[in-house]
């Protein structure tokens, strides 16, 4: 079913705004892409958590996720803002508690927190980050997102102790606090068949399937789902979602101009992601609301093309599904 709406509202599916500052952006620009989205409409600014560019030069280089939502929050006054994901491997969990509940307090409660186990080596060789394996870094992922969560959600005047097998706490104060009462939405993603549905199924209040076919994210979510009943948790309350480059033009020029300018191919991008014109984006927009998912956030390469965004708010978001 098809939708009419006003434009710049959402109707049925939430899109949110998902930038890549590693490849090269500024504070300045980002805060301009969060503005624009929160004056379009847009449900939520979110950026990806990384410090070295993907093949490119990445100038004028990387800019920190929780210090550019910090300025970003105190920018804006309704969208939220969060992180698509940090990883648990560049923050210590208690000092990680501490910055995202200060930036929720300085957002006004607008904060979800993404929470990965990391992947990307290269740039951890490159700023002097630890890199354990693979079955480790889960490890400590658990044990993060056992810290963050449990200090949160620790009553003012109570002490918060934890022995894990790789983070230990003692009688910490477990301030501050966040403005949401007991702490920001937690999102969990990505494709693995066993740890990640059981990470969502215990922590996440949202679980999101990356670059994914629609085949794919209907498997990933019925996993997820599984691993909720698993331990009777109802998988209706988390909330299901996916990541797909954005690639929008009126016309198969722009749509041409806008794939070259990220150095991407149309037919690949129209393939894999969300490109070609509106009515195109709408109509696979609702084959994904088909699944389950209820959020997109739309990954935007080229910060400086505001008038991307604004065709997807004009001609996008007013006929998404119900």
């Amino acid at each position: 079913m098809r939708c009419k709406g006003i434009p710049g509202t959402l109707v049925g599916m939430q899109l949110r705004v998902f930038t890549e500052p590693q490849q090269g952006a500024s504070y300045d620009q980002l805060l301009a892409v969060a503005q624009a989205a929160e004056r379009l409409g847009f449900d939520a600014f979110f950026r990806s958590d990384h410090y070295l560019a993907m093949n490119s030069e990445g100038l004028p280089g990387p800019t920190d996720a929780w210090i550019t939502l910090a300025g970003i929050a105190r920018e804006t006054s309704t969208i939220r803002l969060g992180t698509l994901v940090t990883s648990a491997t560049f923050r210590h969990a208690g000092p990680l508690a501490i910055s995202v509940a200060q930036v929720d307090q300085m957002s006004g409660g607008r904060i979800d927190l993404g929470l990965g186990a990391g992947w990307f080596e290269e740039e951890h060789d490159a700023y002097g980050i630890p890199f354990p394996p693979l079955g480790e870094r889960f490890d400590r992922l658990e044990e993060t997102l056992d810290v963050v969560t449990g200090l949160w959600r620790t009553p003012v005047g109570e002490k918060f102790s934890y022995d894990g097998k790789h983070l230990h706490l003692t009688d910490s104060p477990a301030l501050p606090k966040a403005h949401t009462p007991h702490g920001p939405p937690v999102l969990i993603g990505g494709l693995g068949k066993k740890r990640t549905p059981a990470l969502a199924a215990r922590f996440a209040d949202e679980f999101n399937v990356p670059f994914a076919s629609i085949e794919d994210t209907t498997a990933m979510f019925e996993r997820v789902r599984k691993a909720c009943a698993d331990i009777q948790r109802d998988p209706d309350e988390l909330v299901y979602s996916n990541a797909l480059v954005l690639c929008c033009g009126r016309t198969d020029a722009e749509v041409a101009q806008r794939a070259a300018a990220i150095g991407r191919d149309v037919d690949e991008l129209r393939e894999n992601g969300l490109a070609g014109s509106p009515a195109e984006l709408v109509d696979k927009i609702g084959r994904y609301a088909e699944t389950g998912s209820k959020r997109i956030y739309l990954q935007t390469l080229d910060l400086d093309d505001l008038d991307h965004l604004e065709l997807v708010a004009a001609e996008v978001m007013p006929q998404l599904p119900s």
